[in-house]
C-alpha cells in the first residue's frame, strides 16, 4: 500500500518538475516577450520629426522653408532631476514653469514623452546637450519652424500651430503626437497631408544611465524620415509684396488671377500681419494679440469677407440679358420711370455699350425688368418668381452663391438671392415682386459676393466665357503633380459673341468713363469696370474689375478697398498699377504710385469691417 502511494507522488513531482522545466523552455526559446522587453529598457526609441515642405511662387523663388531647432520631452517615469535649480537655470526656464510641465506630463501620461520645452536653436542644444546626463527621462527631437523671405502673403499662406486636443482625439490615422505642428489655415492647412511628410524612427542604446552608447542593430531597423513635398505656386511674390505695398493703412483684398490658367498671382488681404509672429515660441502670445485686433488681420478676406458687387454686377446683367435674347447690343433705356439715378452722360444714344461705359443705373434698372417680366405668364407676382429663376440659374454660372473650389479652407459662398430664398423672407409664394428686388440690377440688395469671385469674373471675360477654378498652387512635389480639377475648364453658359460689346464698353469706362485719370496706364489697353459697394456703417467701398491687355490678356484681377467710396477713385488706380507693374515689370506713374502709397491720401478707410448686408427687401440706392 505505502509502495503505490509513493509511485503515485513521484509520478506527480515528476509531472510538476516537467511543467517547469516546459515553461522555462517557452519562455527562454521560444517566447521572446522578455527579450523585448530587455531590448526596450536598453533602446531608446526616438521619433524623428521630417521637414516640413517648402513653398516657392511662379519664378520658383522660394518663399518659405524650414529652420532645424529642437523639442525637449520628458518621460515621467523615467525623469529624475537632482537639482531642480540648475536645470532651471540651464533652460532658463522658472520654478513654476518646471512644476506646472512635469505635473501636465504626469497627467497626459507616465510612460508616453511629453513636451516640456519647444524651438531649442542649434546653439542652445549644443550648450545644454553634455550636461544631460545628469538629467534622465528628457529627450531632444529635431523639428523646424517655418521662416519666411517675406512679410507677403501670409493670409493666403497661412500658419502652422501645435495640434489642439480635440484635433489629436479625432485625427483619422493616428500620425499626431501632442505637441506636434499641424497645418492651421491658408494652404498649409489645404496642403497638410503633402506638406507634413513621414516621420521617421531611430533606434539607440543607451546604458542604466540613460547615456546613448550608438545605433542599434548598426541602425538597420532605422526609418528614414521623408521630408514633406514642395508646394509650387502661381503666385509672383514681386507682384504680392508690390500690392501689399499698395494696401497699407487701407482694409480691403486684391485678387489678380491668370485667365488662361485660373493661377492666382496675388491675394492680398489687408490690413495683414507678419507671419514670423506666429512662429516660434511666441505664438500664443501673438496670437491673441491679432485675434483680438479689431481690425481682423487673421481674416483671409479675398475668400471671406462679403461685399456687394455694386456696379461691378452689371456686367453679368447685360451678358445674361443678351444670352436670354431679352436686350441687344442696340437696345436702348431712357433714364424715365426709373428710382435709381444716374452718374451724369449723354443719354441721347444710351445703348448697352454707353450704359457699361458710363454705369448707367437706369439702364440696367430697365434691362432688369425685362429679363424679369418678359416671355412670361400670370400674375405681376407669378411672373417676378420665374423670370428671377431663370435669372439666377445664369447667374449661378458665374459662380455666385456657390463656390468656385479654391485650395484654401475658408471659401464662403455668399447669397444668390432665388426664389426660394425671396419666399422666406417675405413668407410665402407670391408675397413679393420686381419692385422689391430692384435693387439686384445694379449690385445691390441682399446679393453678397467676396472679391475672389469678383476677380475670377473678370477672368470669365477675359476668356469670353470660360474658366478654369481659380487655384493657389499648381504643382506639388518633385514630380509636379497637378488636380485635374485645376486644369478643367469651365463654361459659363454665355456665347463667346456676347462678350464683343461688353468688352468694348469696359475699355471706354478706362479711356473715356468712370474711371478716371489715375486708372489709365498708358501703351495698355486695360477693360474695366468700376463700383460702389453700398456701406451701412460708413464710407461705401471702392470696387474695381479689370484684365489687360484687351487682346490676349495676361492677368485679370479684382480690388476692394473699403469705405474708400467710387470704384474710380481708389480701387481703380490701386488696380491698374498692379496691372502695369506686372506686365512692364516697372511703373511708370510715380505719382499716382507715391499717392497710394501714402497712409494720409485715404483717411476713411481704416473703419472696422461691418457685418453682411441685412435681409431688407429693399435699400436706398444711389
Amino acid at each position: 500500500m505505502f509502495e503505490g502511494r509513493r509511485q503515485i507522488l513521484l509520478l506527480f513531482f515528476i509531472i510538476i518538475g516537467l511543467v517547469f522545466l516546459g515553461k522555462l523552455f517557452f519562455l527562454q526559446v521560444i517566447d521572446d516577450s522578455y527579450e523585448k522587453a530587455a531590448d526596450n529598457n536598453a533602446i531608446r526609441k526616438i521619433i524623428q520629426i521630417p521637414f516640413r515642405g517648402e513653398v516657392y511662387d511662379r519664378h520658383n523663388k522660394l518663399i518659405v522653408y524650414n529652420t532645424p531647432v529642437y523639442d525637449l520631452y520628458i518621460t515621467p517615469r523615467k525623469a529624475h532631476v537632482r537639482d531642480t535649480l540648475q536645470f532651471c537655470q540651464l533652460f532658463g526656464i522658472t520654478r513654476a514653469y518646471f512644476d506646472s510641465t512635469c505635473k501636465q506630463a504626469k497627467i497626459y501620461s507616465r510612460v508616453k514623452p511629453y513636451l516640456f520645452l519647444k524651438h531649442l536653436s542649434k546653439e542652445d542644444f549644443a550648450r545644454v546637450q553634455d550636461a544631460m546626463v545628469d538629467f534622465p527621462g528628457f529627450t531632444f527631437t529635431t523639428t523646424a519652424f517655418r521662416t519666411y523671405q517675406s512679410k507677403a502673403f501670409s493670409n493666403a499662406l497661412g500658419y502652422v500651430a501645435e495640434i489642439n486636443s480635440n484635433s489629436l482625439q479625432t485625427q483619422k490615422d493616428d500620425y499626431y503626437r501632442q505637441g506636434d505642428y499641424v497645418g492651421v489655415s491658408g494652404i498649409e492647412s489645404f496642403y497638410e497631408e503633402d506638406l507634413r511628410g513621414q516621420r521617421g524612427v531611430k533606434y539607440r542604446m543607451v546604458n542604466s544611465n540613460g547615456v546613448e552608447k550608438g545605433d542599434f542593430k548598426e541602425g538597420r531597423l532605422d526609418i528614414q524620415p521623408i521630408a514633406g513635398k514642395n508646394l509650387y505656386t502661381g503666385v509672383d511674390i514681386r507682384l504680392q509684396e508690390y500690392a501689399d505695398s499698395l494696401m497699407q493703412h487701407k482694409v480691403g483684398s486684391v485678387v489678380a488671377i491668370e485667365p488662361a490658367t485660373g493661377e492666382i498671382l496675388t491675394m492680398v488681404s489687408a490690413p495683414s500681419y507678419d507671419p514670423s509672429l506666429l512662429a516660434g515660441r511666441n505664438f500664443s502670445k501673438y496670437y491673441q494679440d491679432l485675434a483680438l485686433d479689431p481690425m481682423k488681420p487673421l481674416l483671409n478676406r479675398p475668400p471671406s469677407a462679403y461685399y456687394r458687387p455694386g456696379s461691378t454686377f452689371k456686367l453679368i446683367q447685360a451678358l445674361v440679358g443678351l444670352q436670354l435674347g431679352i436686350i441687344t447690343p442696340g437696345s436702348v433705356f431712357t433714364h424715365a420711370g426709373a428710382p435709381v439715378k444716374c452718374h451724369s452722360h449723354n443719354t441721347s444714344h444710351n445703348d448697352l455699350h454707353n450704359a457699361i461705359q458710363w454705369s448707367c443705373n437706369p439702364y440696367f434698372y430697365h434691362a432688369f425688368r425685362k429679363i424679369l417680366y418678359e416671355d412670361t405668364q400670370g400674375n405681376t407676382y407669378e411672373r417676378s418668381a420665374q423670370g428671377l429663376q431663370r435669372w439666377s440659374e445664369l447667374v449661378a454660372n458665374f459662380g455666385f452663391g456657390r463656390k468656385l473650389g479654391v485650395d484654401l479652407g475658408n471659401e464662403k459662398k455668399g447669397i444668390l438671392p432665388n426664389v426660394e430664398y425671396y419666399n422666406k423672407v417675405y413668407k410665402g409664394e407670391n408675397t413679393w415682386k420686381f419692385s422689391n428686388i430692384y435693387s439686384l440690377s445694379i449690385g445691390e440688395g441682399e446679393l453678397v459676393v467676396n472679391p475672389l469671385k469678383m476677380a475670377n469674373v473678370a477672368a470669365i471675360i477675359a476668356n469670353r466665357g470660360w474658366y478654369i477654378p481659380p487655384h493657389l498652387v499648381k504643382a506639388i512635389g518633385d514630380n509636379k503633380v497637378v488636380d485635374p480639377f485645376y486644369k478643367t475648364p469651365v463654361s459659363v453658359g454665355i456665347d463667346s459673341k456676347h462678350f464683343g460689346v461688353v468688352i468694348e464698353g469696359m475699355k471706354d469706362a478706362v479711356l473715356h468713363g468712370t474711371v478716371g485719370g489715375d486708372g489709365k496706364i498708358p501703351d495698355i489697353v486695360m477693360c474695366g469696370k468700376t463700383g460702389t459697394s453700398q456701406n451701412a456703417k460708413g464710407e461705401d467701398h471702392s470696387v474695381f474689375i479689370a484684365f489687360a491687355p484687351k487682346d490676349n490678356p495676361k492677368i485679370a484681377i479684382a480690388v476692394f478697398v473699403e469705405n474708400a467710396g467710387f470704384g474710380g477713385f481708389a480701387a481703380a488706380p490701386i488696380a491698374s498699377l498692379i496691372i502695369e507693374k506686372y506686365l512692364k515689370g516697372k511703373v511708370d506713374r510715380k505719382a499716382v504710385e507715391e499717392k497710394f502709397m501714402n497712409k494720409s491720401y485715404l483717411p476713411n478707410v481704416l473703419s472696422v469691417t461691418g457685418p453682411r448686408p441685412s435681409k431688407t427687401k429693399k435699400d436706398t440706392l444711389k
